[in-house]
């Protein structure tokens, strides 16, 4: 198997492959340091805790993608530090406190990957900050916060939902030459949407002699929270059918493989970026990881959870890892899959109109607990000020 780690030789197989951080890099550190103590008796896993040598070309991991429950955990992780930083405002806490501590956390996370950046020419080293989840609807207000994000630090990547208003915030951002990532994206159609607003964009940048030296366009398939919504069941129930864990996860790689066969196929400069990851199915007894395992091969982002990231490292350090995401998805299941009206929506190239965007099951979801999560910020920020 040779001395390089199952991320290294996972990144090895395509020059496009970039394995990306799904948290704050804030946190990578304290994260490092807890595997570093629970490995300490398994040398080569503790060995390939190095290798990941974050915000430099040596490294594995290429960027990271936060949201307000990642920032959340980074401003509750180092308490002591953005206290103390509250303070020093000298302002109310009601007074647009909370939106500057989520823009500073998310500058000091920048700053970290910003060598990487820099090291790269603009390649490498993005993070993903997210516009107010609250705002999902108003194009012209997230437009405005992502020009606030992107000018915190010259590696942030904006974060826009992939409802009509954030499809339409991602073309007008693109023509200004800031990269962007659609996220909420739980259909093929929006994928595509994403990329041909990107398109657009990019072509509107050009005419203007905009620079898009750096500029980048990625759309993320939330592959977890659209496999385990619950509306997958309901919908598979109401045409006689019950998911096997096995299924559903064949779910996911499906929708992932013809987002990613198609933006390919029409020759997309979006890239596709997967994430939320999960463990299993469970495979001859053997708790496995699909999710990376079954969609490894591509020129597209792989954003890790840090415990699915530690449980890749540990479950396939002596596993062969090849490429798999052209490959069909088993007829049989496929066939099962295709008389879900959910998956129909989540896989066909049409299946979600762009008006019906902003009521995908999974995306209404998703939007409802990056919204407490934003709540809690700001709850959270006021606190500092009256302790």
């Amino acid at each position: 198997m040779g001395t390089d780690s199952a991320l290294r030789r996972l990144s090895l197989l395509n020059p496009g492959t970039e394995i990306w951080w799904d948290s704050s890099p804030l946190v990578f550190d304290a994260w490092c340091k807890a595997q570093q103590a629970l490995w300490r008796d398994q040398p080569t896993l503790s060995g390939a805790l190095q290798e990941l040598n974050w915000g430099a070309l040596s490294g594995v991991l290429r960027g990271c993608t936060t949201n307000p429950p990642l920032a959340l955990e980074a401003l509750c992780t180092d308490l002591p530090r953005w206290r103390a930083w509250a303070r020093a405002q000298q302002r109310d806490a009601r007074d647009g406190l909370a939106w500057d501590l989520y823009r500073s956390i998310l500058r000091a996370g920048a700053q970290r990957a910003l060598p990487l950046w820099e090291q790269s020419d603009g390649r490498f080293g993005q993070i993903c900050g997210q516009v107010d989840p609250r705002l999902l609807h108003d194009a012209a207000a997230m437009v405005q916060q992502g020009i606030a994000l992107h000018a915190e630090c010259p590696n942030v990547m904006v974060k826009l939902p992939a409802t009509q208003a954030g499809i339409e915030g991602i073309r007008l951002l693109t023509a200004r030459g800031i990269s962007t990532n659609a996220t909420l994206g739980f259909s093929v159609a929006q994928i595509l949407a994403t990329a041909e607003a990107a398109r657009t964009g990019f072509e509107l940048a050009r005419a203007a002699g905009v620079d898009l030296s750096t500029t980048r366009s990625m759309a993320t398939l939330m592959l977890g929270r659209l496999e385990d919504a619950p509306a997958f069941d309901a919908s598979a129930t109401s045409v006689g059918l019950s998911l096997s864990e096995l299924e559903r996860r064949w779910a996911g790689v499906a929708v992932a493989r013809q987002a990613y066969g198609l933006l390919c196929e029409r020759g997309m400069q979006t890239k596709l970026l997967l994430a939320s990851m999960r463990l299993g199915p469970t495979v001859e007894g053997t708790t496995r990881i699909w999710h990376l395992e079954q969609l490894a091969g591509g020129n597209t982002v792989l954003t890790i959870f840090p415990n699915i990231l530690a449980a890749y490292m540990q479950a396939y350090a002596d596993r062969p890892i090849v490429a798999t995401i052209n490959e069909p998805v088993p007829s049989a299941v496929l066939e099962r899959l295709q008389q879900i009206p959910y998956f129909v929506q989540a896989y066909e190239a049409q299946g979600a109109a762009p008006d019906e965007f902003d009521g995908l099951p999974g995306l209404m979801a998703t939007a409802s607990s990056f919204t407490e999560a934003m709540s809690s910020f700001e709850e959270t920020a006021a606190q500092l000020l009256s302790e």
